[in-house]
């Protein structure tokens, strides 16, 4: 009897054989190629690391050629080919270097355990400014979020222009992708990256293998933002009528709702002086009554009574003066004349006795 749980698991160590030409020895029956334009800024550096890529493609017996005309790469199998699959990484090669990503890094797509992935996020943000910083909160301040993201992922991770390029094995592309759509979605890089730190210190535990990681994840509540202020003007839509407005009056219908129509010129005139003179005269009436208004004397103020002096607050003034009296009659610094007079009295008999 053999444990379920490890016939799911792969053993440590263990590496799919490579495919040598015993595998396919006839090799193929149909030449596949395939091209890939590229930008004018990456000319200079493809036309100088060019040589190697032919080296590293000619190891799988793949040809590569370099059109600076046109700008573009092409791909071909060779009658020596025998991998099927190596034209499918030589495509991915050139796609890499068109992105901007490094010969010594792209050529990694050659080997069997790396594949590589290119994110399109152009087209997931409406405005340009808040593309911009989102896409710099992927890169994080000096590029120490990118930096952390490739440590846990295993990846190279290459963000230019509208297109992430990552790098890596298939376990960690697909924790890349799910940060980067995230992260354009308003959602902080520094959740996911926690939640990848939990799992890879999970992940060295035997006996959590065949569990769920759910209570050891956090959970992350999003904050409800406040809702947008109402404008004071409300455009309120009209109900839909499938009928058109009434056509408005013209002046001739005017004339001849109010019979202004039948009157002779001179009654016309007549009638137009007369609503003219009263216009006038309303205004006349309106003026007069804006200068008059100076004249009229503003309303006084009621006179405040003043209230009596209580007599509890009076000043006791005779209590006053024979206070000043009896501070005359004493000396300052000086003793009192009966108390004077008794000393010399006292210094006299003193005198006697001796």
């Amino acid at each position: 009897a053999v444990d379920e749980s490890e016939l799911l698991t792969v053993p440590d160590g263990w590496k799919e054989p490579a495919f040598t030409r015993e595998d396919n020895p006839k090799g193929l029956l149909e030449e596949s190629s395939f091209a890939t334009l590229f930008p004018k800024y990456r000319e200079a550096y493809l036309k100088e690391c060019w040589p190697l890529v032919q080296k590293a493609l000619g190891e799988h017996y793949v040809h590569a050629a370099l059109d600076l005309i046109e700008g573009s790469m092409t791909v071909t199998t060779t009658k020596k080919t025998f991998d099927p699959y190596a034209i499918i990484r030589a495509r991915d090669l050139i796609k890499l270097l068109a992105r901007s990503v490094p010969f010594e890094q792209a050529v990694r797509i050659l080997q069997d355990d790396v594949a590589c992935d290119i994110i399109k996020i152009g087209s997931l943000v409406r405005k340009r400014e808040t593309f911009i910083k989102r896409r710099a909160r992927l890169l994080g301040p000096k590029g120490s979020t990118l930096k952390a993201l490739e440590l846990l992922t295993n990846c190279y991770i290459m963000v230019q222009g509208n297109t992430v390029s990552a790098l890596g094995p298939f376990s960690g592309l697909k924790e890349v992708r799910k940060v980067v759509l995230d992260t354009m979605k308003n959602i902080h890089p520094i959740y996911n990256i926690k939640t990848l730190m939990i799992k890879r210190e999970l992940a060295k535990d035997p006996e959590l293998r065949t569990q769920s990681w759910e209570r050891f994840l956090p959970k992350f509540k999003r904050k409800n933002l406040k809702k947008r202020k109402e404008p004071k003007k409300k455009n309120t839509k009209k109900e839909y009528t499938p009928f058109p407005p009434p056509q408005p009056e013209s002046q001739i219908d005017k004339e001849l709702a109010s019979g202004e129509y039948f009157l002779k010129e001179r009654q016309k005139k007549r009638k137009q002086m007369e609503e003219i003179k009263a216009k006038q005269a309303d205004a006349i009436k309106r003026r007069q009554e804006e200068r008059n208004k100076a004249f009229i004397p503003p309303k006084e103020k009621p006179a405040v009574k003043t209230k009596k002096a209580s007599t509890e607050t009076k000043i006791d003034i005779e209590a006053i003066k024979q206070k000043v009296k009896n501070a005359k009659k004493k000396k300052l610094g000086a003793l009192p004349e009966e108390e004077v007079k008794l000393k010399m009295a006292a210094d006299e008999k003193k005198k006697k006795k001796k």
